[in-house]
């Protein structure tokens, strides 16, 4: 995607370098700031404390982790204390574990000395193969935005959609989930516009997803998280679609946190309700998400206090609580399969119920952990 009519990625490494440097998605919408990761250490940091987000994003970075491990130690040992590392450092998202096991699987039958080499070309590989897949699920999610839009749209008016956090190509190597087929609906001349849930508590739809789609030219109006349900029952959502952190093997469906009312709004008004996944994203260990998936919990501060613009261009932080007032931040939740209409993938639109089917398809083997 591109950035002042500049192609970007999220996450970069320089021909030969033994580091990689990711945009700072603290700082966005208001300041442009990259960080540069030469240390497992920084790339724990930059996972934890949400320099980078979203599920295929945290899998590349993890996978360049292991990368930054191997040139600083390449033994067994570290290899192992690597991965347990980065495995929790974000909790939900299953791509982070599929990225570590993939690079340690890979590696530990390997001479030390021939690690980092084939580490930075796995790392290189995993991030050149998110964007393919991600393009992928955009031109699958094409399809089905044409064909809502010749169902609901004979008027020739804009299809209307809603997303919840951030699922474009900030939280992927380039693309991104949800919001790939959105972009390429509006490379494709297909009217569109979304409606982008703030997505408290860290506002990720309204600073990340309306930055985007800004940047792209992409029609779109931020509206607050209880607004969703409002604009389902007067008609002027035609589709919802999200991404997920996880899909359980029945096909139930983990994301940012209000995501499932949004599919129970949509459930209640005969609305679409799609997820954008990327295959790693499946987790066929798990069958019941509700009570298997485990929910990350942050910061009560996240909840507490909000950042911001001020009116003389300071990013400035303020506390919106009570002092002595307890705040819960439960990071995810997880909408049943029953309210899924379709998970769009690299391999297809599927139903939540083809989900096993299809993880086993494309990786017969895998184990969830």
């Amino acid at each position: 995607m591109k950035v002042d009519g500049r192609a970007r990625r999220t996450i970069w490494r320089e021909a030969g370098a033994q580091a990689v440097q990711v945009i700072d998605q603290r700082e966005l919408p208001h300041r442009w700031r990259v960080q540069v990761l030469g240390t497992l250490e920084h790339a724990c940091t930059a996972i934890a404390q949400m320099w980078v987000r979203g599920a295929p994003l945290i899998g590349v970075t993890a996978a360049y982790g292991m990368a930054l491990q191997c040139v600083a130690d390449a033994s067994d040992e570290a290899l192992g204390h690597a991965r347990v590392l980065l495995d929790s450092t974000r909790p939900t998202a299953v791509n982070l574990a599929w990225a570590t096991r993939r690079m340690h699987e890979a590696l530990l039958p390997m001479a030390p000395a021939q690690r980092a080499t084939a580490a930075w070309a796995l790392a290189d590989a995993m991030a050149e193969e998110d964007v393919a897949v991600n393009a992928a699920i955009g031109e699958h999610g094409l399809v089905v935005l044409r064909d809502r839009a010749a169902a609901r749209r004979h008027d020739g008016a804009a299809l209307q959609i809603l997303t919840h956090c951030n699922a474009g190509w900030l939280a992927a190597v380039d693309w991104g989930t949800a919001l790939a087929p959105i972009y390429r609906a509006h490379e494709a001349g297909l009217a569109v516009h979304v409606w982008v849930d703030e997505t408290r508590p860290r506002n990720q739809g309204a600073s990340l997803t309306a930055w985007e789609l800004a940047q792209a030219g992409v029609p779109h109006t931020v509206i607050a998280d209880n607004t969703g349900g409002h604009l389902m029952q007067r008609g002027q959502v035609d589709v919802v679609i999200v991404g997920a952190d996880r899909v359980s093997a029945r096909g139930d469906v983990c994301n940012k946190v209000g995501t499932y009312l949004k599919a129970l709004a949509a459930r209640d008004n005969d609305v679409p309700f799609y997820a954008a996944v990327p295959c790693s994203t499946l987790d066929l260990g798990i069958d019941d998400g509700v009570a298997g998936i485990p929910i990350e919990a942050r910061s009560p501060r996240e909840v507490t206090h909000i950042s911001g613009r001020d009116a003389h261009g300071s990013i400035v932080e303020v506390q919106l609580t009570p002092d002595g007032s307890p705040a819960l931040n439960v990071g995810f939740d997880v909408t049943p399969a029953r309210l899924v209409s379709g998970l769009i993938t690299e391999r297809g639109v599927v139903s939540p119920s083809d989900v096993h089917l299809l993880g086993r398809m494309v990786s017969p083997q895998r184990p969830s952990r």
